[in-house]
């Protein structure tokens, strides 16, 4: 076994045996492809590999390929693996050649230039002199953004056999089993079908914690199967485009869905590779996020190992996912030096693209107070545009009082990007996108605008709201009780009021609770003399910490709606 590792989420190796599997369990893998058929030569056959990583906690997958065979179905069933991989991933063949091509096909298909790709493996001690002759008309292919349908493998979950549903909900994230359960709760006998091609379902507001040594990644994620509700049609695929006008969507394996009712909940994409450079050097070089799940660990890594130097924390322009994660990687981080005695010898610096610390004026002070005291330089409308990761550079576009912009460069010992965020392309370029690519939604009803069997939840929608998981919980009920009331030939009556939270964590044991509506209104859900929202608070850590998690994963994806009951708009 020659381990060569590509970057901190990704591994090649040649062929594996049995008795390697224990070993690599212990040194972090968690995911394993085997991309070399069986009988290719004497060596082990994939099912006995399998066998032996029972009850390992790893999972196995089989996606054989060859180089003559090697089709863009290949990379996409390869990228979609990778992509809901909980941790490092590790890939084999016989040398490690075809599993290093898939995956630089799997970047090439993110936008990663072909010429970047074949740097990377040069580095990595391959010959790929040949890579972009032998591949060249996938590389055509994935460049000229062709739809690849993945292959049918063992371990990929096939697509539902059904293709008409009284409802049918787009992601099965937050949003999707939340509102799936929500729905059943009033109406268990509604037909309804769960569109997602996600194995893994993960608990996002975690992930941060994981990027503070509090949480494990382990606590994070669930199997996808394990909570879709009862009676409820998991089709394992990617939508691909929407026929509102036929009230069908198309899924990435060339199926048709057709629907009564639409739910539209995909979540939100970190667009990386908007920033030059970034793909290639996230997960090494000291750059990190805690925006992945794979990588908020070697966020931790980094904090730990940081005794001097300059570290760089971005936020980008809004909207994105949790306004206040940018800034609690900081927080957790400068907390940790400023208890190891190392925080005088560290120079934080916080790049904001906007123009404030935080968009509710209400909150700034117990922030500003944080940030003062970790002695964190706060840098405005600074936004970051390239990384050089071998250089220990950032570069950032700073904007002026008069528009006028220049670049600025910035050396850093440790990095953490928040990426640039959009609705997902096949929302964008649909026609339910408002001119911007969200979907187009009544703020209150959250009812889509010229599709009335149409309702879009979570971060994909163009609703003014902070785009968190507390935003979603508040939604969910709206958008079911609605969606019954349309099937009942009842109006619209029940209203979202723009609720979101930011449990703002400025260190270990306290956290500054953001809880606010539409327009800046602060909302908090406990009296003052319980816990007052502007003001850092153990209590709220606790509830954080040790509340929410088994609140998510027991109470909200059941269908539970504490203090969340849906309230009509006369009430």
């Amino acid at each position: 076994m020659n381990i060569k590792k590509i970057n901190s989420a990704f591994s090649v190796s040649d062929q594996l045996c049995a008795d390697d599997i224990p070993s690599l369990r212990a040194i972090g893998y968690s995911t394993i492809i085997c991309n070399r058929p069986d009988g290719e030569d004497t060596q082990p056959v994939f099912s006995d590999l399998e066998e032996c990583a029972k009850g390992s906690g790893m999972t196995l997958f089989y996606l054989p390929v060859t180089q003559e065979s090697l089709s863009v179905a290949d990379v996409a069933a390869f990228k979609e693996i990778y992509d809901n991989a909980s941790g490092p991933v590790l890939a084999y063949c016989r040398s490690g050649q075809r599993s290093l091509t898939l995956w630089s096909l799997a970047r090439i298909a993110e936008g990663v230039s072909v010429d970047n790709c074949i740097a990377v493996a040069t580095d990595a001690g391959f010959d790929f002199k040949e890579f972009k002759s032998k591949n060249a008309a996938n590389i055509g292919r994935l460049t000229a953004a062709e739809p690849a349908k993945p292959s049918t493998s063992p371990g990929v979950v096939p697509a539902a056999r059904e293709t008409s549903f009284e409802v049918v909900i787009v992601g099965a994230g937050a949003s999707g089993i939340s509102v799936a359960s929500s729905l059943l709760a009033r109406d268990r006998h509604l037909r309804i079908a769960l569109i997602d091609p996600a194995r893994t379902h993960y608990y996002q507001p975690g992930f941060t914690m994981v990027g503070g040594g509090i949480f494990k990644t382990e606590q994070n994620k669930r199997s996808m199967e394990s909570l879709i509700p009862k009676g409820v049609s998991w089709i394992a695929a990617a939508a691909e485009s929407f026929d509102p006008e036929n009230n069908a969507l198309l899924l990435s394996d060339g199926i048709s869905i057709f629907y009564k009712r639409l739910i539209v909940c995909p979540g939100i994409k970190l667009n990386w590779a908007a920033i030059d450079g970034l793909t290639e050097t996230l997960g090494k070089n000291g750059v990190t996020s805690n925006y992945r799940a794979d990588l908020a660990p070697y966020t931790w890594e980094l904090v730990q190992n940081l005794k001097q130097g300059v570290a760089v924390f971005t936020q980008p322009p809004m909207p994105i996912k949790c306004a206040g994660a940018p800034q609690k990687a900081l927080y957790l981080s400068a907390d940790h030096w400023l208890k190891q005695h190392v925080l005088n010898d560290i120079q934080i610096k916080f790049f904001n693209a906007g123009a404030v610390l935080f968009g509710v004026k209400d909150y700034v002070p117990a922030l500003q107070a944080y940030m003062d005291k970790y002695k964190a330089e706060l840098n405005f409308m600074h936004r970051l545009v390239k990384v050089e990761g071998d250089k220990k550079t950032a570069w950032f576009e700073k904007t002026d009082a008069n528009g006028v912009t220049t670049l600025v460069k910035q050396s850093f010992d440790m990095l953490h990007v928040s990426p640039p965020q959009t609705a997902p392309d096949f929302i964008r370029n649909s026609p339910l996108a408002d001119a911007a690519g969200w979907v187009d939604v009544d703020p209150a009803t959250l009812q889509h605008k010229r599709y009335p069997n149409v309702w879009g939840l979570g971060d994909a929608t163009n609703t003014p709201n902070a785009k968190t998981a507390a935003a979603v919980r508040k939604q969910v009920p709206v958008v079911a009780a609605n969606i019954v009331n349309d099937i009942r030939g009842l109006p619209q009556e029940y209203h979202y009021d723009g609720y979101g939270s930011c449990p703002l964590t400025v260190e270990r044991g306290k956290i500054v609770l953001a809880e606010f509506a539409y327009g800046g209104k602060l909302v908090p859900s406990l009296p003052n003399w319980m816990l007052n929202g502007t003001r850092a608070t153990s209590m709220a850590w606790h509830m954080k910490k040790s509340m929410l998690p088994p609140l998510y994963w027991h109470g909200m994806l059941k269908g539970h709606e504490l203090l969340v009951k849906p309230v009509r708009k006369s009430a």
